[in-house]
């Protein structure tokens, strides 16, 4: 009696270590982050990129249009202050280049946000309901694949003029074109998943199930 009320205890003890925590799709996401060794030098690197396009130019003592008509087309210099050298008109290339980077930076996050927001919401939307309405779907996004990128810049700068905001609208338009044809190829496995047909059976609306089943399992 003794000796199985030890092997019970050891059974439970041993049961105990073996328990597995369960995780969130975004802290299994954040661990496999964390453990791409490729993915955090990445981030590191950006993080250095955006500390010196927002902080450099604070800190320099020449502003993005300041002529320095001594030092023009200079190579760069340490003791005249001017690190990557001057342009043709005498303006330093660190505070322009830096400046330039605020604007590639905003380009690069604001037409991945819209490729990922509107791409995985259209391709996860067609994969799901599929027939007619994926087909009809496609088709529209053939068309808009089909015309050429200046196209859709020129057109909007013929309208609206020269604005930054068209930039990201136009880089935009185009983005989340390609993310659309992935997602949607990838929902179209999924919904066959028993989770997926279980909470089509349990009721669950067509939009929770896009947005709280396939489009998490699918980022």
């Amino acid at each position: 009696m003794m000796l199985s009320k030890k092997n019970s205890e050891a059974l439970d003890a041993f049961s105990e270590k073996l328990e597995v925590e369960g995780r969130s799709l975004w802290q299994d996401a954040r661990r496999r982050f964390i453990h791409n060794r490729a993915a955090s030098i990445s981030l590191l690197v950006l993080f250095l990129i955006t500390l010196f396009v927002i902080f450099a130019p604070m800190l320099a003592q020449f502003t993005y249009d300041d002529t320095d008509w001594a030092m023009m087309s200079s190579p760069p210099d340490t003791t005249s202050g001017h690190w990557f050298g001057t342009d043709s008109s005498g303006r330093d290339l660190l505070v322009r280049v830096a400046i330039g980077g605020r604007i590639s930076l905003m380009v690069g996050v604001a037409s991945a946000l819209i490729a990922v927001i509107v791409g995985t919401l259209y391709g996860s939307i067609a994969g799901y309901l599929g027939g007619k309405t994926d087909s009809g779907m496609m088709r529209i996004l053939e068309i808009l694949n089909s015309f050429p990128f200046m196209f859709f810049v020129i057109l909007l700068v013929t309208f609206f003029g020269r604005n930054i905001l068209l930039i990201f609208a136009a880089i935009g338009m185009v983005s989340w074109l390609d993310m659309a044809r992935i997602v949607r190829g990838q929902t179209l496995s999924l919904k066959r998943k028993e989770f997926i047909e279980a909470a089509h059976v349990g009721g669950v609306s067509t939009w929770k199930i896009v947005v709280r089943h396939i489009v998490p399992n699918v980022l």
